[in-house]
């Protein structure tokens, strides 16, 4: 029983003791942060309090190995971030998203000001401390990473990870406090606040609208689809076409339409009634059951030189005699413009003959297989310059280093990277695999490290203080926040649950606000916040220790 205890026992550092030690932290933070406490579950930051839990009991990692796990982590964890966030970070910054990723930023500058006014009066907490109890007082394990980074010393690397662990969960528990004061203090319905968002979202243009229309209009009678375009100057698509004979063919540009034909047509619902006024009244028609040899089916980008191509490029009326009626990218149909460049994982809706679609199908591949295996040159390319840019000084001193060069590359790689021939697409499960794994060896590994001191310095005055700073840095700036999106800006109540979420890129209280809503409206305002958010978050932790540290 020796080699057992050898084995599982505190204090060795053998490789096979180092792989028994990650592996039984990490499956078992991953367990443990599965339950649900009122509703809530810590996640994977359970896997920093059980290495947290195992230092404290002797238990440790050679150095050397340690810091290459914890950096290899990170970068992992990091990298995925930037592939996930990118395609909607320069986005969000349209439409009603600049107001609220202002908010979002604003949640942030108070963060960092709170944390300077203590820095400044205590007088005798190292901002090291302060750090880590900032990045758990928003949850921000991202920004925890950065500034250990930054720091580079094991000791403020053990601090932060001790004034995180100290802060994280009154964090959690402030977000959602914070949504609850400010449904109290305003006097919020939720049945109203959802009955709203879902008018709101009614009367905006959504995703496209499918419709058939007969022509009825005899003005338009021998004009062109290209003249109808010109007429109602908006973007549509009509999918198939049925003169009064009973044929039906794949219209093109040219295709004259005649009083009495019937028409499918892929539009925005902002338009429906524009062309209802100039084309005619919409029908019910059941265009499946309609006898022709046309037929409708969906085709996958798979094939990487189309990475990047418009649809134009695709020459789909003359060279394949077919329509594109919309594009489904990631879960969301997109009107099939000719403008709209493809990207790896796009599926294509086509109209036209069996074989012609399946000549289109074999050019962009159409293989689900492919789709699933990672595009792995693109993600150690990335890591590789990720890991160059953030080795370059950018100005007094400071670095985005392992943390943030990476976050920058894996964000412009996702969004521009089809003009470099790189090929972002990540299947969901490899990408949250990548995430998981990367986030879990990182916290493991400071978990590891710091739980040799972390009852001594926690377990008293100090970390008493880390425990109310963390509140007050978490509860404050959400607060003045949700008062001036709801008092001044009439901010829907779920659309301010996602933001406050957002802005402290928090799942758990996104889950909450999921849960007690039952509608989708705060994950939207989550997401339009979170890449900026995040971005920001790294870079203001780094910002502290590089400035004060």
């Amino acid at each position: 029983m020796e080699w057992l205890i050898d084995l599982i026992g505190p204090g060795h550092t053998e490789l096979a003791s180092t792989l028994v030690l990650y592996s039984f932290v990490i499956a078992s933070g991953i367990f443990l942060g599965k339950l649900k406490i009122g509703g809530i579950s810590l996640g994977v930051t359970f896997v920093l309090f059980v290495g947290i839990v195992m230092g404290h009991f002797g238990y440790i990692v050679n150095p050397e190995v340690l810091k290459f796990v914890r950096e290899f982590g990170l970068i992992l964890f990091i990298f995925a971030i930037g592939i996930q966030v990118g395609p909607g970070f320069f986005s969000s910054f349209k439409k009603g998203g600049i107001l609220l990723n202002l908010l979002a930023v604003l949640i942030i500058v108070l963060n960092v000001a709170i944390v300077l006014c203590i820095f400044y009066i205590d007088g005798n907490t190292q901002i090291s401390a302060l750090v880590g109890v900032m990045s758990g007082a928003v949850t921000n394990t991202p920004g925890l990473a950065a500034a250990q980074q930054t720091a580079g010393t094991t000791e403020a690397i053990n601090i932060m990870a001790m004034g995180y662990a100290a802060a994280y969960p009154l964090g959690v528990i402030g977000i959602i406090l914070s949504m609850l004061i400010v449904k109290a203090v305003f006097r919020i319905n939720v049945d109203d606040e959802i009955k709203a968002i879902e008018e709101a979202i009614e009367g905006s243009q959504q995703k496209p609208l499918i419709v058939s229309f007969e022509v009825t209009n005899r003005l338009i009678d021998g004009r062109t689809l290209l003249q109808v375009h010109q007429i109602l100057d908006c973007d549509f698509v009509v999918s198939r076409l049925m003169g009064a004979d009973g044929n039906v063919i794949i219209p093109t540009s040219k295709t004259i339409l005649h009083v009495g034909d019937k028409m499918i047509v892929v539009l925005s619902p902002a338009d429906e009634h524009k062309f209802e006024g100039v084309i005619g009244h919409t029908i019910d028609m059941d265009w499946e059951h309609v006898q022709s040899t046309v037929l409708s089916r969906r085709i996958v980008v798979t094939q990487s030189k189309y990475n990047g191509v418009s649809l134009a490029q695709l020459r789909l009326h003359d060279g394949y005699q077919l329509n594109c009626t919309r594009v489904n990218r990631a879960g969301v149909d997109l009107l099939a413009s000719p403008t709209l460049r493809l990207q790896v994982g796009d599926r294509l809706v086509v109209v036209g003959d069996p074989n012609d679609i399946e000549r289109l199908a074999t050019r962009l591949g159409n293989s689900m297989k492919r789709l699933n295996q990672p595009n792995l040159i693109t993600i150690f390319v990335g890591i590789l310059f990720g890991i160059i840019v953030g080795s370059i000084n950018v100005g007094f001193g400071m670095k985005l280093g392992l943390a943030g060069g990476p976050l920058v590359v894996a964000i412009l790689i996702s969004r521009f990277g089809y003009k470099l021939k790189l090929v972002s697409y990540t299947s969901s499960s490899a990408s949250l695999l990548m995430r998981e794994l990367g986030i879990c060896l990182f916290l493991a590994s400071v978990g590891i490290s710091s739980g040799k001191g972390f009852a001594d310095t926690v377990f008293n005055s100090t970390g008493m203080w880390w425990v109310i700073w963390g509140f007050i840095i978490t509860i404050v700036p959400l607060l003045v926040v949700g008062i001036i999106a709801r008092g001044v800006y009439k901010i829907n109540y779920l659309t301010i649950m996602g933001l406050v979420s957002g802005g402290c890129t928090d799942p758990p209280a996104l889950a909450y606000a999921n849960n007690s809503t039952g509608s989708d409206a705060p994950a939207v305002a989550y997401s339009t916040v979170y890449p900026l958010t995040m971005f920001l978050r790294v870079v203001a932790a780094q910002a502290l220790i590089l400035c004060l540290f």
